[in-house]
């Protein structure tokens, strides 16, 4: 059979372009047969989706658009995904319409890490997860630095330093590349402050003449789902 998609996510964008096609077209499957498959299932089919797509057969994006929250991929083989809890958060997101490609990304990247830089992430990442746990906003935001991906791949996405040090000075808990790039990402505890990071990534990417595109939203809890003809209708007069 064929699968026809309509997404407004381009590929390259860093927004999991490729594990919304995956997770979309498992998901419409599923339905078709009868919803047999377990969300597990769903992923470990999805994966082969972003090998097509990537050349490497990863959950990082399709657990987490098939589940829904927040979610930490424990191992691949076998599959352990675990659901985090957190705190209500507002993601804003500037995509600078610039394409690069996850396989260039991951070429420029270093082969080895130093043992004091991956114990200083090691450290970040135990203490982001910790944060969502507890609710802790000032955890989040002292853990969401990334030393060793970051400083690598920014090069490729112009005004992201002055973006990511800009809205953490207007109240953003903080933030970083999404996926490979060169969309940006910045969590915030409440919409009023989200409203003001986008300004800023608006203002920031107007004065470098990029075009682009911003959203604010919050994280959606339940994954990818099929819709019921009314809202099917309303999706397509919104597009």
């Amino acid at each position: 059979f064929e699968v026809l998609i309509h997404k407004h996510i381009k590929p390259g964008s860093g927004l999991g372009s490729s594990a919304a096609s995956a997770a979309g077209a498992v998901v419409a499957a599923n339905e078709l047969l009868g919803n047999r498959f377990s969300k597990e299932e769903l992923v470990q089919y999805a994966m082969f989706g972003e090998k097509a797509a990537s050349g490497v057969k990863h959950a990082d994006n399709v657990a987490p658009a098939i589940f829904g929250g927040i979610t930490l991929i424990r191992c691949i083989f076998p599959l352990d995904i675990v659901a985090i809890p957190h705190p209500p958060l507002f993601v804003t997101v500037v995509h600078p319409q610039i394409e690069v490609k996850t396989s260039d990304a991951r070429q420029i990247l270093r082969k080895e890490v130093l043992l004091k830089d991956a114990i200083k992430q090691w450290g970040n990442i135990a203490g982001l997860v910790t944060g969502f746990i507890k609710g802790d906003y000032d955890l989040i935001g002292r853990s969401l630095e990334d030393i060793i991906i970051e400083p690598v791949r920014s090069i490729l996405i112009p005004g992201f330093e002055k973006v990511k040090r800009e809205c953490k000075e207007a109240g953003a808990l903080g933030g970083g590349i999404s996926g490979s790039g060169p969309s940006l990402f910045m969590l915030s505890k409440d919409e009023a402050t989200a409203k003001t990071v986008e300004s800023i990534m608006k203002e920031t990417y107007d004065a470098l003449g990029l075009a682009y595109y911003t959203y604010v939203t919050t994280i959606n809890q339940h994954g990818c789902t099929p819709l019921n003809q009314q809202q099917h209708e309303v999706l397509q007069h919104q597009q």
